[in-house]
């Protein structure tokens, strides 16, 4: 398989590291000093696009794969505000795009437990929820996209809040996520229960980025062929 890799930061290089010993092959290494060999003619070569770049690049990086019919992997968080209209893109022309916050196996399996507390937890006034996340200090955006996802899960089965902030809140109505930067943090996720008398943790712990890269390299393996728009819950069957 022929692999576009549009972002070669940390998780390209060992997106790239397992796709070698995989025998694929990267065609493209895209970054910010060498993005003017980013064109169409160069990305039709290649059979799938992987996208860890930047909020501000993943957009248009995402729009040229669609446009030039190549199946993309992305990764990139902070620009889901356009992501409606990148879905529409995908549909007009019945392109290929996959996309997860985190490519982390156990944290979807963490995500699926996570959903299932809340709905427990619902019955229990007594007990109220606060969601922590901790990573690198090179992570541009906060909260990070797993947390969201999280607490948009929580707030789905939780019928006295409506909404989540990313600071300590008073509001009864609010859940509070808190970020943490910190030096070569791959991601933690931490999702607190507390009441007067206790408290219920639930955590995910990455150890290293490999579950990360690993994960995004089967999304790519299974995309490939396909059409439409997915997520892991797709490919995981959840």
């Amino acid at each position: 398989m022929k692999i576009a890799m549009l972002g070669y930061g940390k998780m390209g290089k060992k997106i790239e590291e397992l796709a070698q010993a995989a025998g694929h092959e990267f065609i493209l290494k895209i970054d910010l000093d060498n993005r003017h060999t980013l064109t169409p003619e160069s990305l039709r070569q290649a059979d799938v696009a992987i996208e860890f770049s930047e909020p501000a690049s993943a957009v248009e990086n995402i729009k040229m794969c669609l446009t030039n019919g190549i199946p993309i992997v992305s990764g990139t968080t902070g620009w889901l505000e356009q992501y409606s209209t990148i879905t529409a893109l995908c549909k007009k022309e019945n392109g290929a795009f996959f996309y997860a916050s985190n490519y982390s196996i156990g944290v979807h399996l963490f995500r699926n437990i996570n959903r299932q507390l809340a709905k427990l937890m619902d019955s229990q006034p007594d007990y109220q929820p606060q969601l922590t996340e901790i990573h690198h200090t090179q992570k541009l955006d906060a909260p990070s996209g797993t947390a969201i996802t999280l607490a948009e899960d929580m707030l789905s089965e939780i019928s006295d809040k409506d909404k989540w902030s990313n600071e300590s809140s008073k509001d009864a109505a609010t859940l509070s996520i808190l970020s943490e930067r910190i030096d070569q943090v791959p991601g933690t996720h931490r999702i607190d229960w507390k009441s007067a008398v206790d408290t219920i943790r639930l955590e995910h712990i990455a150890h290293s980025r490999e579950g990360f890269a690993k994960g995004a390299l089967t999304a790519a393996t299974w995309i490939v062929g396909k059409n439409g728009v997915f997520g892991m819950k797709d490919m995981l069957g959840f």
